[in-house]
C-alpha cells in the first residue's frame, strides 16, 4: 500500500513537474511586449523631491550629452563612426530603455509578422504624451552568423526599418530617433551567438528631463 502510494507520489510530481516546463515554455516563446510594458520601462524614474534626494545630472554634463546627440540626430545610420556608435552605447547604459526581441527574417531587415505586435506597442508607447519631446534611440543588432561588416550593414537596416514604420505608421518626428546599427558585436546571449534573440532592437529614451517634474 505504502509503495502504491509512493509510485503515484511520484507520477504527480513528474507530471506537475511536465506541465509546469511546458507553462514556461510557453511563456518563453511569447516575446510581444505590450505598451504599457514598454512605457514603464521608458519612463524616467521619478526623483525623490527634497534636500535628501539623491545625486543630481550635472547641467554641464547634461549640456555636453545633448550637444552631441544634436550632432547625430539626423544622421544616416550607416554614417556613423565606431567612436559614435560607443558614445552612443556609453550614454544609453544609464537611461530608461528597454530590449524588445523584434525578430526579423533570417538575413533581412523584414520585421518578422510576429513581432508586428511588438513594434505597434513601440509606436503607441512613444506616442503617448507621457514621452512627447524625448529623445530616443532605436538600436539594431543581429546574431554572430556572417562577416562584421555585413552584420553592421545588416543592423544599421534594421534600425531604420523601424525608424521608418515609426514615422509612417505613428507620425513620430523622425529627428527625435536616433538610429544606430552594432552589428553582431553586443550579443544579448553571448553563449548562444548564433540565437534568434540576438537579432533584436534596443530602445533608449535618451531625454530625462521630465524626471523632476
Amino acid at each position: 500500500m505504502t509503495r502504491s502510494h509512493h509510485f503515484f507520489g511520484l507520477k504527480a510530481i513528474t507530471l506537475t513537474a511536465a506541465l509546469s516546463m511546458t507553462a514556461g515554455l510557453a511563456l518563453a516563446g511569447d516575446s510581444n511586449v505590450s505598451t504599457g510594458q514598454i512605457l514603464d520601462a521608458l519612463k524616467p524614474k521619478p526623483v525623490t523631491r527634497g534636500l535628501s534626494a539623491g545625486p543630481q545630472v550635472d547641467p554641464s554634463v547634461k549640456a555636453k550629452e545633448t550637444s552631441f546627440l544634436n550632432t547625430v540626430r539626423n544622421r544616416q545610420t550607416r554614417s556613423l563612426s565606431l567612436g559614435e556608435r560607443e558614445q552612443i552605447a556609453e550614454l544609453a547604459a544609464s537611461k530608461p530603455k528597454i530590449d524588445l526581441e523584434i525578430q526579423f527574417d533570417y538575413n533581412s531587415a523584414e520585421i518578422s509578422k510576429t513581432s508586428v505586435p511588438s513594434v505597434q506597442a513601440l509606436g503607441k508607447a512613444l506616442s503617448d504624451p507621457s514621452l512627447k519631446g524625448s529623445t530616443f534611440v532605436v538600436a539594431g543588432h543581429t546574431d554572430a552568423i556572417g562577416s562584421d561588416g555585413f552584420n553592421q550593414d545588416l543592423s544599421a537596416r534594421r534600425a531604420d526599418t523601424i525608424k521608418r514604420y515609426l514615422v509612417e505608421k505613428y507620425g513620430l518626428n523622425g529627428s527625435d530617433l536616433v538610429t544606430v546599427g552594432y552589428g553582431k558585436a553586443k550579443l544579448k546571449d553571448a553563449a548562444n551567438p548564433t540565437a534568434p534573440v540576438n537579432r533584436r532592437v534596443q530602445v533608449v529614451n535618451m531625454d530625462t528631463k521630465t524626471a523632476s517634474q
